[in-house]
C-alpha cells in the first residue's frame, strides 16, 4: 500500500500534466466551455448568483461549494457591501476563499467587465481545475487531498490565526503537530498561541521547509487514519503507542525508503 505522502508527491511532482489531464476530462471541460462563452455576459452579481451554472462553477473553484445555498450571503461578500458600521464584510472574514472570490468576481457600481477583459476569468478556471483534482485525489486519499490543498495555500497563510481560519489548513496543522481533539476546542487566542510556539508560518514560504512539514503531517495522517500504511506501529501494539512524533517519522522513513 502507498503511504498518504506518496500519493501526494506523484501529483505534486507532477502537476501541470496531472490539471491537464483532469481539464481534459469530459465533464470539466464542458462546464469550462460553458463559462468561458458565458462569462462575458455578466455585469453585476445577480448576472452570476442567476445563472446556476456560472454560479456554481465560481463558488467551486475558490473551494466554496458548502455555501452555495447562502446566495444572500455572498451577494453581500461579491458586491463587498458593508454592514451596519460601516465595516466591508468581506474583509472581516477571516477565510481567504471569500477574499480570492470577491477579487476574482470583482464588482463595483460600475459592474464586472469580463468580456473585454479574458484574464480577469482565466485564474478562475485555473482554481476550478485544481479544485476538481483535489476532489478527486481525496476519494482516494483524503490525506493526499488536504496536503495538495495546503501546498496550494501555503503562501496565503500570513498567521496562526489564518490557519485556523480555514478548516483544512488546520486540520493539516493539527495533525502534524499531534495536537489532541482537546486543543482544538480552546479559544481560538489559545489554539493561535499554542501554533506560534510550534511551528514559524514563515517557513511555509520555503518550498523545502514546507515539504518537510507535508511529509511530518502525512506521516501522522498515516498513523491515525491509515495505520495498515505504517506497517512499523504493527510492532508497538497500534497508532497509541506513546511515541514520539520525531521517532514515527524516522520508523516511517525506512518504509519511505530515505534517511
Amino acid at each position: 500500500m502507498t503511504s498518504t505522502f506518496t500519493d501526494y508527491q506523484l501529483i505534486a511532482q507532477n502537476l501541470p500534466k496531472s490539471l491537464d489531464k483532469k481539464a481534459s476530462e469530459k465533464a470539466i471541460s464542458r462546464e469550462i466551455q460553458y463559462f468561458r462563452e458565458n462569462i462575458g455576459k455578466v455585469r453585476t452579481v445577480d448576472d452570476l448568483i442567476g445563472n446556476r451554472r456560472l454560479y456554481t462553477f465560481a463558488m467551486k473553484a475558490y473551494g466554496l461549494d458548502d455555501m452555495i445555498y447562502a446566495k444572500a450571503f455572498m451577494k453581500k461578500v461579491l458586491t463587498r457591501e458593508p454592514d451596519s458600521k460601516g465595516n466591508i464584510l468581506v474583509t472581516r472574514l477571516q477565510d481567504s476563499r471569500y477574499q480570492d472570490l470577491a477579487k476574482a468576481f470583482n464588482f463595483g457600481n460600475s459592474g464586472a467587465d469580463f468580456k473585454s477583459d479574458p484574464s480577469a476569468y482565466d485564474d478562475t478556471i485555473k482554481s476550478y481545475v485544481r479544485q476538481n483534482l483535489e476532489t478527486s485525489v481525496g476519494d482516494d486519499d483524503e490525506g493526499a487531498r488536504l496536503a495538495l490543498y495546503f501546498q496550494r495555500k501555503a503562501g496565503t497563510i500570513k498567521s496562526a490565526y489564518s490557519i485556523l481560519a480555514d478548516k483544512a489548513l488546520a486540520q493539516v496543522v493539527r495533525t502534524a503537530l499531534g495536537l489532541s481533539d482537546d486543543a482544538a476546542r480552546g479559544s481560538v487566542d489559545a489554539q493561535a498561541n499554542l501554533i506560534k510556539r510550534r511551528l514559524d508560518v514563515a517557513d511555509f514560504q520555503d518550498p523545502d521547509k514546507l515539504n518537510k512539514f507535508l511529509k511530518r503531517f502525512s506521516i501522522m495522517w498515516d498513523i491515525q487514519n491509515n495505520t495498515p500504511t505504517a506497517p512499523a506501529l504493527a510492532l508497538f501494539g497500534g497508532s497509541d503507542t506513546g511515541l514520539s512524533s520525531d521517532l514515527l517519522m524516522k520508523l516511517q522513513s525506512i518504509r519511505l525508503g530515505s534517511r
